[in-house]
């Protein structure tokens, strides 16, 4: 992918996202239709039959409310990574997805952690450290937003309630912030201004032409000045007077015309 068309909208900028969250939407409601309990297939730390929840604890929610609360920032946050980070975007989800699983495998309590937040708090961390890092406008209005937005998650990355597990929030933070270091490549052109290239050179730069070597503006530059000298050189040469000849075509008198031969 070009570096120049990095940014440009496409359907699968909403279509992936939105299919990953419906992935997540139609296991909850296979749940709640025929009165199933995936949680079982969440992370348990620590042991070898816990780590399949890396792969599915992402998909499984215990109720309607853990479900909504991270419904919208995972599609917008999505969205966001599709859109700016267009090289790098699967790398970021999928290898984040399973680096989150698994840091939460390491360092979480002995009991299922479930949910997308890892998820969640690995983009917004990725989102906010990049951008800055990247010195990049356009990446760094993005991280600002993101930090408006999502920047009160913070404060759950710590534990504060026993029945969220913030070794998920944690793990996924601090892999966003990994990831936002490791993919030092910029996802858009660094745009140089013509006085920042390699090549340029001060006398050709016609803005500059208009101050002297004092820096007083002058309002012609030594070009124009070169035209306008010329353009008087030649207006002094006197030009030769011009003869106009008309030819006026008259018809021939009747009287003037040669007369018959009689034979």
């Amino acid at each position: 992918m070009s570096i120049k068309k990095e940014l440009y909208f496409s359907t699968d900028i909403i279509i992936y996202p939105l299919f990953f969250l419906l992935i997540i939407v139609g296991v909850f409601w296979v749940e709640s239709r025929f009165n199933l309990n995936f949680n079982y297939l969440g992370i348990f730390p620590r042991e070898i039959n816990g780590l399949k929840g890396i792969v599915f604890g992402p998909f499984i929610h215990g109720d309607i409310k853990h479900l909504f609360n991270n419904s919208i920032p995972l599609l917008v946050l999505t969205m966001a990574l599709f859109y700016f980070y267009r090289s790098i975007r699967w790398k970021v989800l999928f290898y984040g997805l399973l680096l989150t699983g698994f840091f939460t495998w390491l360092i979480g309590r002995p009991s299922l952690h479930i949910g997308a937040s890892g998820v969640i708090y690995m983009l917004t961390a990725f989102l906010m450290f990049k951008g800055i890092f990247s010195k990049q406008y356009q990446l760094t209005a993005l991280s600002f937003i993101v930090i408006f937005l999502y920047g009160g998650f913070i404060w759950f990355i710590f534990p504060t309630d026993p029945k969220i597990s913030w070794e998920g929030h944690l793990s996924g933070f601090l892999v966003g912030i990994l990831f936002a270091l490791i993919f030092k490549k910029n996802s858009l052109e660094n745009k140089k201004y013509e006085w920042e290239q390699e090549n340029y050179n001060p006398e050709d730069d016609v803005f500059l032409q208009h101050f002297d070597e004092n820096g007083n503006f002058i309002e012609s530059t030594p070009e124009n000045l070169q035209d306008e000298n010329k353009d008087e050189k030649e207006a002094e040469i006197p030009k030769p007077n011009k003869i106009t000849v008309r030819y006026t075509l008259k018809k021939q008198h009747k009287s003037l015309k040669r007369p018959e031969n009689d034979l």
